[in-house]
């Protein structure tokens, strides 16, 4: 289960694009609190504080408890904004839960036992990981830090679908209608002639360029 994560916040007074790039020049990330049929309430964090959390690698999948100005209030993370320059949070959207509330939210998925996968091991096979999380309705105190998938026995052609996962007690996928392929192991990738072919003419083009450029400096010399 994913530990609940803590983060302090204080009230933000004023909104707008000028009063959130003031907060971000004191180190502050602008953000809003909303759901659980109640107002929508601005907030703002220590962006060191946020990196911290946002670098534990499950913050979009934990409770996070935001205390405002000493209430606790029980959330989860449901988006956050970067910097597409600096990669640094610009702002961040959380929503209130209940403690006894169920909620979707994406879990990472992890695979172990790659050794003993034959098709794999023994045969080269690939891992082609067709889904990185699984959306899963649960418990908001029974969150999942990960979907752990054993591979033990797979072999080359084998596919995983979500009925083949054994869920945590009270989760169900968040997709009902169809047994969805998580991964696939694939044959290795042999070359083929075609391809054979074209880095040979890809290798002969570059060959061809170089020793024009050798002679032009000869030329010059």
């Amino acid at each position: 289960m994913s530990d609940t994560l803590h983060l302090s916040a204080e009230t933000r007074d004023r909104v707008g694009k000028g009063a959130s790039r003031a907060l971000r020049r004191d180190g502050r990330v602008p953000a809003v609190i909303y759901g659980n049929k109640q107002d929508p309430e601005g907030i703002h964090l220590n962006a060191r504080e946020l990196m911290k959390q946002l670098m534990t690698g499950h913050f979009m999948n934990s409770v996070i408890m935001v205390d405002v100005g000493g209430k606790q209030v029980r959330t989860l993370a449901k988006d956050v904004a970067f910097d597409v320059v600096t990669d640094q949070p610009i702002h961040v959207d959380f929503l209130r839960i209940a403690k006894d509330a169920t909620v979707t939210v994406a879990v990472p998925v992890v695979f172990t036992n790659e050794d003993d996968a034959p098709g794999i091991k023994r045969a080269g096979g690939v891992l082609n990981v067709v889904r990185h999380e699984i959306e899963l309705v649960v418990e908001a105190s029974n969150i999942p830090t990960e979907i752990a998938i054993d591979l033990t026995g797979r072999e080359v052609g084998d596919s995983i679908h979500i009925s083949d996962v054994t869920l945590p007690n009270g989760a169900e996928p968040a997709v009902e209608d169809r047994d969805f392929t998580i991964a696939t192991i694939v044959p290795p990738t042999v070359p083929t002639a075609a391809d054979e072919a074209l880095d040979a003419e890809v290798a002969e083009a570059q060959s061809a360029e170089a020793e024009d450029a050798e002679g032009g400096d000869k030329a010059e010399g």
